[in-house]
């Protein structure tokens, strides 16, 4: 299986930004999309951003394109969020995840709610905090 250990959560200014870190460990070559999720309270979970193992592809939800920006460290088996122009809105818990059998082209299918058990993993999460 794969492990995912996530860093770089906090609390920040409205218009602020913060940088998460999600570091791979395990079976790192049978990851197919590495991305983000986040769930606020009383809110649905949401798929954030993804980038493709082999193509290096991206997804982006419509509420954080032109502010976040997803990439990756082969070498370190680490992905990375660079969030900017942080809003309130943003505040939420944003959980690491490393699917197994599908890339990012599944994110655009409403359905897709992250991986499954056995076909992925996802990471403790992180608490982001924008305060107004």
């Amino acid at each position: 299986q794969v492990q995912l250990v996530e860093s770089g959560g906090g609390l920040v200014q409205s218009g602020g930004s913060l940088r998460l870190s999600c570091a791979a460990s395990g079976f790192t070559s049978n990851i197919y999309s590495m991305g983000w999720f986040r769930q606020a309270p009383g809110k649905e979970r949401e798929g954030v951003s993804c980038i493709s193992t082999p193509d290096g592809s991206t997804y982006y939800a419509d509420s954080v394109k032109g502010r976040f920006t997803i990439s990756r460290d082969n070498a370190k088996n680490t992905v990375f969020l660079q969030m900017n122009s942080l809003k309130p809105e943003d505040t939420a818990r944003y959980y690491c995840t490393a699917d197994l059998v599908v890339e990012c082209d599944a994110w655009e299918d409403d359905d897709y709610v992250g991986p499954v058990e056995d076909f992925g993993s996802w990471g403790q999460g992180t608490q982001v905090t924008v305060s107004s």
